[in-house]
């Protein structure tokens, strides 16, 4: 006797669930193998025993550029050092003394008498200090003078002289911004570190505590991070023009903005400092405008010439004294130029460096005649120049 229809459909759909689940089965195991395979390579072996290195492809010469930088930074390696200081300490229940170091920082070599020239930051405070030449040797320096207006230390060790190399030492006073340079330092300990950048910026301003503030650096991209300070920028002959100084960083480390006390600057008073000189900068007592300011100046009609134009002048310092009228606002809101500084003892100054490097060369309590441009109308003024006291920030 036949089943009925229901008994009969449910043995067909028991016999076609088995026959799918056989299917998925085979599936998944299908699919498995071919993940296997892509996983392996293919079925072939993973190993070769017979494998050799792959030859290097011939590289060719160096581009004239990289040779350039190669040889630069070959020459000028051998000049900067590593400059460690240290404080004493006193143990709270031996009373034994003892050094903890206080900061490292970069330098170079300044002559071959060994004088060694670094930021008067790396070694403040300390009770000691500690110079590493490239070969190794770590040689105790003495403290020879510190120039704090402008972040300058020098200090001082006992080495042969044909085992110094001085740094070749070059210009500030014609950087243009654009320009190639190089830093080398010891960022985070890790020495002879060369960076490459460009000069962004030209006699800026940023303060260096104790409400003072270091005029006229140089400002630069190139990589400067801690452990470069005192270190030398380069430029592209591979001539000092500026020790790295400061960065500008919201966490402490490389962002792009980096500040060198030019070597004009470093020159002067590193002298001064060898010949046991006190090193009290003079000041003519007057805030100047950029150069590219003055030039747009020029073009908006409101002088017309080159110069120095003042922008403000510092209530009790020599410029005050002497009468010279900064720049200010008119009764009806327009810009009034103040002096137009062209010359300094007959000498001719078109852009604040020049007006910077010849007040340089001068001492405190000297006297200096200006020639200035007030209102169309040339005059001579004399000024006394003092000592530059710390500003406020």
């Amino acid at each position: 006797m036949d089943r009925p229809v229901e008994t009969r459909r449910a043995a067909a759909a028991e016999s076609n669930g088995g026959a799918s689940g056989w299917l998925v089965g085979l599936l998944v195991v299908l699919v498995g193998v071919l993940v296997w395979r892509m996983l392996t390579g293919g079925p072939g072996p993973l190993h070769d025993a017979d494998a050799e290195r792959r030859p290097a492809a011939p590289r060719g010469d160096f581009r004239p550029e990289e040779q350039a930088q190669i040889q630069l930074y070959r020459d000028a390696v051998p000049s900067v050092v590593h400059v460690t200081s240290a404080l004493l300490a006193q143990h709270r229940l031996s009373r034994d003394v003892f050094e903890i170091p206080r900061g490292a920082g970069s330098g170079f070599i300044w002559n071959d008498q060994g004088h060694i020239v670094t930021n008067n930051h790396v070694i403040e405070g300390a009770h000691s200090a500690h110079v590493t030449l490239q070969d190794g040797s770590s040689l105790p320096a003495r403290l020879v003078g510190r120039d704090r207006n402008n972040d300058i230390a020098v200090l001082k060790i006992d080495a042969p002289a044909d085992t110094l190399r001085p740094i070749p030492v070059g210009t500030s006073a014609d950087l243009q911004i654009g320009q190639n340079v190089f830093a080398i330092g010891d960022p985070f300990g890790f020495s002879a570190t060369l960076t490459k950048g460009l000069i962004s910026g030209l006699d800026r301003e940023f303060p260096a505590g104790d409400g003072r503030k270091i005029t006229g650096v140089i400002q630069t991209d190139a990589a400067i991070n801690p452990g470069n300070s005192g270190g030398p920028l380069l430029d592209s002959a591979g001539r000092l023009i500026g020790m790295n100084t400061a960065i500008v960083s919201p966490s402490g480390a490389y962002a792009g903005i980096g500040f060198a006390v030019p070597v004009d600057t470093i020159n002067d008073s590193v002298t001064q400092l060898i010949r046991g000189e006190s090193v009290e900068p003079p000041w003519l007592g007057v805030g100047m405008f950029f150069d590219s300011e003055v030039e747009q100046a020029i073009e908006n009609g409101l002088i017309d010439q080159q110069g120095v134009l003042v922008r403000q002048v510092y209530p009790g310092g020599p410029a005050a004294e002497a009468g010279i009228q900064p720049t200010r606002r008119g009764p009806r809101g327009g810009v009034v130029p103040g002096d137009l500084i062209v010359a300094i003892d007959g000498r001719p100054v078109r852009q604040t460096n020049e007006l910077r490097s010849i007040i340089r060369g001068r001492r405190v309590g000297e006297s200096v005649t200006l020639t200035l441009v007030r209102e169309g109308e040339r005059r001579d003024v004399e000024v006394r120049l003092q000592a530059a006291p710390f500003l406020e920030q």
